[in-house]
């Protein structure tokens, strides 16, 4: 997937998805799907696990630093390019001046795009120019000049311009005159209402991950490098990963997850876990750790990048009176979640 800042360097043709899409989730993937017709669209708007969440690293090239790189013959020859438009950093940011932590940081993001079927990401930056350019402007500047837009897809809650001064029915209105046609999406409700990336936060900061999953599409994941831990859950028999997760990363309500670990294997298959999230209070921890325990596995992690699918939440954190007490609850925790990954649950090693 091309990655792009510049609207200069933006490939087009193009036809556009426009927001932020913090998340990717359900009600993003529908806004998405407009943009995919050379594709033939979404065989499915759910994102599956295994498809989603094995690759360690984006795919993909770029423009941007960092950023892997392949050869562009692969893509040559499309009429028109499926972009995702969207702001970086994310506009609350920028207004706020504080940083805001995301559910999928841009590496990630990436890779969720990748796999709708997106063939290019532009990130427009987000700062005071930007900020005070008109809503009409910003249609016929940015999406119909520079990027050459010959389809506009876009939520019909969305936003835009100064001011917030642009609507879906803005965008449809100038779109249209220029011969653009454009499709206004609806909001996404579940039986409980809009699906958000507010709600998707709310869920997993409350630890109710079934429901966090289920407005994402897919199991909420972690991903990062393998660094070294204090090494503590190798004298009591539960060694570790510890993840380093990118500084703007979401995290989820500290306690105790089933999880699938994926960058392991070379064939990309998961292996399965018990992952803990929190301040390790029995051993008087104080800073935040991600640890996951991999059943059924020996062998150096460190420097590795893996990705952690979080799949069931087990427990809240919480503080034991002796490491034998942790240990034993551990041994509980393994159990449990065997039982809800649906493995054998003997022998715990």
């Amino acid at each position: 997937m091309w990655i792009t800042s510049s609207p200069t360097s933006a490939k087009k043709p193009t036809k556009i998805a426009l927001g932020n899409f913090d998340g990717v989730h359900l009600g993003h993937q529908h806004v998405i799907e407009p943009v995919l017709t050379h594709k033939g669209g979404l065989p499915s708007l759910v994102l599956a696990d295994d498809m989603c969440l094995q690759a360690a690293a984006a795919s993909g090239y770029s423009d941007l630093p960092g950023v892997a790189s392949v050869s562009e013959s692969s893509k040559s020859g499309f009429a028109e390019w499926a972009s995702v438009v969207t702001f970086f950093p994310h506009p609350k940011e920028y207004f706020s001046g504080q940083s805001r932590s995301l559910l999928t940081p841009l590496e990630e993001k990436s890779r969720q795009l990748a796999c709708l079927g997106v063939d290019q990401l532009v990130l427009l930056p987000f700062d005071a120019a930007l900020a005070n350019l008109d809503a009409a402007m910003f249609v016929e500047k940015i999406l119909i000049q520079d990027l050459q837009a010959t389809h506009i897809s876009v939520g019909s809650d969305f936003h835009f311009g100064k001011g917030r001064g642009g609507n879906a029915e803005l965008l449809y209105a100038i779109a249209t005159r220029h011969h653009i046609p454009v499709t206004i999406i609806p909001l996404h409700n579940d039986a409980e209402g809009r699906i958000s990336s507010s709600r998707i936060r709310q869920a997993l900061a409350e630890g109710e991950l079934t429901k966090a999953n289920h407005l994402l599409g897919r199991p909420y994941a972690l991903s990062g490098q393998v660094t070294l831990g204090k090494q503590l859950g190798r004298t009591i028999g539960f060694p570790t990963a510890n993840l380093k997760l990118p500084s703007d990363k979401f995290i989820p309500c500290q306690g105790v997850y089933s999880v699938k670990v994926f960058g392991i294997l070379p064939n990309q298959k998961p292996l399965l876990g018990v992952m803990n999230i929190g301040n390790r209070p029995t051993v008087a921890g104080q800073d935040l750790s991600v640890e996951v325990h991999i059943f059924d596995w020996e062998g150096d992690l460190y420097g590795e990048t893996l990705t952690v699918g979080l799949e069931s939440f087990i427990r809240p954190e919480q503080k034991f009176e002796s490491l034998d007490a942790l240990k034993e609850q551990i041994v509980k925790d393994c159990v449990t979640a065997k039982e809800m990954l649906n493995i054998s649950t003997s022998p715990v090693t």
